[in-house]
C-alpha cells in the first residue's frame, strides 16, 4: 500500500460553501518524488494546507490515509510527528527567535514523548554538529544560525531555511509548495540539491509548482495537473515539458470536452 493515499477529497474554506478541493486522488510513497502543477486558484496550495491542517480549510468528503492511519483525525503537530512536512510558500519572520532555537525546539517537539513514553530531547553538541552539516551541505552561512529566523531574509536564503528545517526535521513525506518561487538560478540549484540529497528510500517528496525549472533540477517520477479542485491528468517527466511548451490550453479543452 502506498505511505500517502488521498482518496475523493473534498474541502471548502471553514465557514462557508466555498469548495475549493472537488475530488483529489493521489497516491505516492516514500522515495518518490511528485509534482503538482496548474494555473493560478486551482487548489494546489489548497492541498497543501488541507493536508498539514490547517484551521481555514474544512475537509466535507473523502480520507488521508498516512501510513495506514487516518491523517485526518490528527491535529497538525500530529501530522509533523507522524512524518508530514510542509515548507511554506511565504515563510514568516520570527523576529526574536533565532535560528538555532527555532529549529531546536522543532526537534525536541518531534522527539517528545517516544515509544515508552519518555522525552528524549536532542543533546546540544550533537544537535549542533547536525545543523552545521546541513548549512554546509545548503551553503549557508554559520552565523545565520544566530539570527532571527527569516526576518530580514532575502527571499532564497527564507527558502534555504525552509530546507534546512527539511534536513533537520528528517519527515516520511515532504511537501513543498512553491518553494522554486522568488529564487535566481543559483539559489534555485542550491536548493534543489538539497531536495535531492535528501529524498530517498526513507523520504518522498510532493513539489508544488508553477514551472518546469525547478524539475529540470530535481526529477519527478510522476507529474499531476491540478484544475479547478481536481486532478485532470497525470504522466511522467514529460509533461511538465509539456506544459512548458503549450501551457494548459489543450488540458482545458479536454477538460471542458
Amino acid at each position: 500500500m502506498p505511505d500517502l493515499v488521498i482518496a475523493n477529497l473534498h474541502a471548502n474554506i471553514t465557514g462557508t460553501d466555498t469548495e475549493i478541493l472537488k475530488g483529489i486522488d493521489l497516491q505516492m510513497s516514500k522515495g518518490e518524488i511528485h509534482a503538482i502543477m496548474g494555473p493560478n486558484g486551482s487548489g494546489k496550495s489548497t492541498l497543501s494546507h488541507v493536508l498539514m491542517g490547517h484551521p481555514g480549510y474544512e475537509v466535507t468528503e473523502g480520507e488521508v490515509l498516512f501510513e495506514g492511519q487516518n491523517l485526518l483525525d490528527l491535529a497538525a503537530d500530529e501530522r509533523s510527528r507522524a512524518g508530514l512536512f510542509l515548507s511554506f510558500q511565504y515563510p514568516f519572520a520570527v523576529p526574536g527567535v533565532t535560528v538555532a532555537n527555532f529549529i531546536r525546539m522543532a526537534v525536541n517537539a518531534h522527539r517528545k514523548g517516544g515509544p515508552d513514553g519518555v522525552d528524549n530531547p536532542v543533546r546540544i553538541p550533537e544537535f549542533r554538529k547536525q545543523i552545521q552539516e546541513a548549512m554546509e551541505s545548503l551553503e549557508i552561512d554559520k552565523s545565520m544560525a544566530s539570527r532571527s529566523l527569516n526576518d530580514g531574509f532575502s527571499g532564497g536564503e527564507k527558502k534555504r531555511f525552509e530546507i534546512l528545517q527539511m534536513a533537520m526535521l528528517q519527515p516520511k513525506i515532504a511537501i513543498l509548495d512553491e518553494t522554486d518561487s522568488g529564487l535566481d538560478i543559483d539559489a534555485l540549484r542550491i536548493v534543489a540539491d538539497g531536495i535531492n540529497r535528501l529524498v530517498g528510500p526513507d523520504m518522498g517528496t510532493l513539489i508544488i509548482t508553477h514551472y518546469q525549472r525547478i524539475l529540470d533540477y530535481v526529477k519527478p517520477d510522476q507529474i499531476h495537473v491540478l484544475m479547478d479542485g481536481r486532478i485532470v491528468r497525470s504522466g511522467g517527466a514529460e509533461l511538465g515539458h509539456e506544459l512548458e511548451t503549450s501551457g494548459y490550453a489543450d488540458i482545458v479543452k479536454e477538460v471542458v470536452s
